[in-house]
């Protein structure tokens, strides 16, 4: 699903059996070198401009301090939509822990209490899944379902069928980390269902009221009835952007479970299924719905947090350089590796630009 240095920030998380705590400190900036900021924007522009890549892409940049870079190529634009891929599980996991934050739900809550149609025997392995588990795809869950990408589908009726899939697939919770949309979906089911609404859709209408973020996304595919939670939404870039920055300035969830969100939650789990692995080369751990960007799946700190998607899309915080990043793009179907290569290629000219300080 590689930097020079100018700062470092030590980011300790600390594993407990919850799943870790810790958080991101604010980093020190160490005294600035003088810097030509216009300069700095041309040579980032002309960098962009030049680059070869396989489609159009807008990259939206903001320091933590608000100072923002822009940048659009061809017929793309930061209000353009975007079909999400799996940049939606950033988002959805957001939504789900709000309700952890309000007591709605707890991370330690197990799938087969919360869910009255649970369709495995209380002494199966998997109905000892937790919220916590499936936020960081070690519930167990290995297959998905067909009927998780066909629009007339039900979709708790889907989540059943996927349970019973994996009945006999002989992994134990927290033992195995395999990156799949069916942990989501059963997490969603369980939001649904604590939270007493209808549907995915009333779930997404209370937050977006409640944040003002996403006022023109939608979770649509491959229905709005049978929403893929972990990418079936479209957005544009200057909404993944708001969100970004409503996250890292601790506007969405609490102090506590932030921590745990952006905390190594993969653990000891064996991996499976990780497209960090096979695109990136990169063994990243997981924290609750995002990778954390360390050289190592034990590592238990990172200072970019980040959810690439299948088209290429790749939104990013970076706690070490203080920045927000979003590459908004759609190319084709496994593209993921062409919109992390455009981020590589920028990363040098977007490290200066956010390193000087004006």
């Amino acid at each position: 699903m590689q930097q020079n240095i100018i700062s470092t920030v030590i980011v300790a998380f600390c594993l407990a059996a919850c799943g870790g705590s810790g958080n991101p400190t604010p980093p020190t900036q160490p005294p600035q070198t003088s810097c030509d900021l216009s300069a700095l924007e041309q040579s980032l522009r002309q960098q962009a401009t030049t680059l070869k890549t396989d489609t159009d892409f807008t990259l939206l940049l903001e320091r933590f301090d608000g100072r923002s870079f822009s940048y659009s190529r061809g017929g793309s634009s930061a209000v353009t939509s975007y079909e999400s891929a799996s940049t939606s599980k950033w988002v959805s996991a957001v939504i789900i822990l709000r309700l952890v934050d309000s007591g709605v739900l707890k991370l330690s809550d197990t799938a087969a209490s919360r869910l009255s149609d649970w369709p495995l025997s209380i002494s199966h392995p998997l109905s000892q899944m937790t919220l916590q588990q499936l936020l960081s795809f070690t519930s167990g869950l290995t297959e998905e379902p067909l009927c998780l990408n066909l629009p007339g589908a039900d979709f708790a009726q889907c989540v059943r069928q996927g349970l019973s899939n994996n009945s006999a697939n002989g992994r134990l919770p927290g033992n195995v980390f395999d990156y799949n949309g069916l942990h989501l979906q059963v997490a969603g089911l369980m939001a649904i269902r604590a939270a007493g609404v209808t549907d995915w859709q009333a779930l997404f209408r209370q937050f977006t009221q409640q944040t003002g973020l996403f006022s023109t996304a939608r979770y649509d595919l491959p229905s709005a009835s049978n929403p893929r939670l972990a990418g079936g939404m479209h957005w544009t870039a200057q909404e993944y952007l708001d969100f970004l920055r409503a996250l890292q300035q601790g506007k969405l969830l609490s102090a506590a479970l932030q921590q745990q969100m952006l905390a190594n939650q993969r653990g000891n789990a064996t991996v499976l299924n990780s497209p960090a692995v096979s695109g990136f080369g990169a063994d990243w751990p997981y924290g609750l719905g995002h990778w954390l960007e360390c050289n190592s799946g034990q590592c238990t700190s990172a200072q970019r947090h980040s959810s690439p998607g299948a088209y290429g899309a790749y939104p990013l915080i970076d706690y070490q350089y203080s920045y927000l990043a979003m590459l908004a793009r759609e190319g084709q179907l496994g593209s993921f590796v062409e919109g992390k290569a455009v981020v590589d290629a920028l990363t040098p000219a977007i490290q200066a630009w956010a390193g000087c300080k004006i």
